[in-house]
């Protein structure tokens, strides 16, 4: 006896589909907006003089974590513009910033809610791994019949991609606070909203922003992959010497990545530490 196949995959497609001929007015406003969002700051930052966006990053560097990285982001930005990458370069951070601005304005009032609120918890967590197995790929199928090829489409699956981390951490953060602290704030009369504001969420900041590090990271692998859809960047430098067979081009724009990353990477951490101590 033959069991009959579950058409998960055309009620998917179905749900899909009816979402997009519903809500195609909100996706072209949406589309509309983070497109101007993305040209805005990737002009802002074109017009700026390679040299001049270079002492900046290196002067950020510097303020916010030591010399030695700023040495190392000067020797690596000074690397990514001789191989004639900068351009690239700079749509990959735009792409970074804008998704982790978005997905970190999402998650943090998602995980303040989940950490106090355990009903909430429960029924997020399962969403939160769900949406971390799920193959990086899949996330570029929706983004697709919604916003059509293109940044915005990246934008849109590197939110969703990335989100989970900055979620757990900020929940993870809230809730670890120590209860003696929590307790004393109840003895002073403070209200949730003071508690929240005033204890749990300046103890928790060292977590959250390992959280908000984490959704850094995954935004760019996941802006990488978007090359696909049309997203412009170091991954669509990655994706042409794939499709042309040039291995030299790929790994030239897979160094101007990591580079990224570690600068990126690095920031964040030390701003963690600060907080730390």
């Amino acid at each position: 006896m033959e069991i009959p196949r579950i058409p998960l995959g055309d009620w998917i497609e179905g749900a899909l589909n009816w979402l997009t001929s519903e809500y195609s007015i909100v996706t072209r406003g949406i589309s509309r907006v983070t497109q101007t969002g993305i040209d805005g700051l990737n002009d802002a930052l074109m017009w700026l003089p390679d040299w001049s966006l270079l002492a900046i990053i290196v002067a950020l560097c510097w303020w916010l974590a030591n010399s030695r990285l700023a040495i190392g982001a000067a020797a690596g930005l000074a690397l990514i513009w001789n191989l004639g990458l900068w351009d690239p370069m700079i749509e990959t951070l735009t792409l970074v910033v804008i998704a982790t601005l978005v997905a970190v304005v999402i998650a943090l009032p998602v995980g303040i809610a989940a950490a106090l609120s355990e009903r909430l918890y429960r029924t997020i967590m399962p969403i939160l791994d769900f949406m971390q197995t799920m193959p990086a790929f899949v996330y570029l199928i929706p983004a697709i019949p919604f916003f059509g090829i293109g940044s915005v489409s990246a934008i849109f699956a590197t939110v969703i991609f990335s989100m989970p981390p900055a979620i757990r951490f900020t929940t993870l953060g809230i809730r670890q606070v120590p209860v003696e602290l929590v307790e004393a704030a109840d003895a002073y009369g403070a209200t949730r909203s003071q508690k929240l504001i005033k204890v749990q969420l300046p103890m928790s900041l060292p977590t959250v922003m390992a959280g908000i590090n984490q959704t850094i990271m995954l935004a760019l692998s996941m802006v990488v992959i978007a090359a696909m859809i049309g997203a412009d960047g170091l991954g669509s430098e990655v994706w042409r010497a794939i499709q042309r067979l040039r291995p030299g081009d790929g790994f030239e724009a897979g160094i101007a990545v990591v580079i990224l990353a570690m600068i990126l990477d690095r920031v964040t951490q030390s701003l963690r530490k600060q907080r730390k101590s």
